[in-house]
């Protein structure tokens, strides 16, 4: 098997894997302890990417007209 990397959490009494990796039966698992400032540095990028959508496709951002295409894609299928 392929070194694969899947995320888990310690319940204080079980490491519970939240993905779903194909293990098997008496695998070698190398476990990595995250400090806690991970969790608020994760969430820190996340609200900074969640704020760069918002800019982006916001109340304020006009609707093109199809007029400013250039060329339209043929692969896209409108809805």
């Amino acid at each position: 098997m392929k070194t694969v990397t899947f995320t888990a959490m310690f319940d204080g009494e079980h490491i519970l894997i939240e993905d779903n990796p194909p293990l098997t039966k008496n695998a070698r698992l190398l476990v990595t302890v995250l400090p806690d400032e991970f969790a608020d540095e994760r969430a820190a990028w996340l609200k900074l990417s969640a704020q760069g959508l918002t800019r982006a496709y916001g109340e304020s951002e006009p609707d093109y007209p199809d007029a400013c295409l250039k060329s339209r894609n043929p692969s896209y299928e409108a809805g």
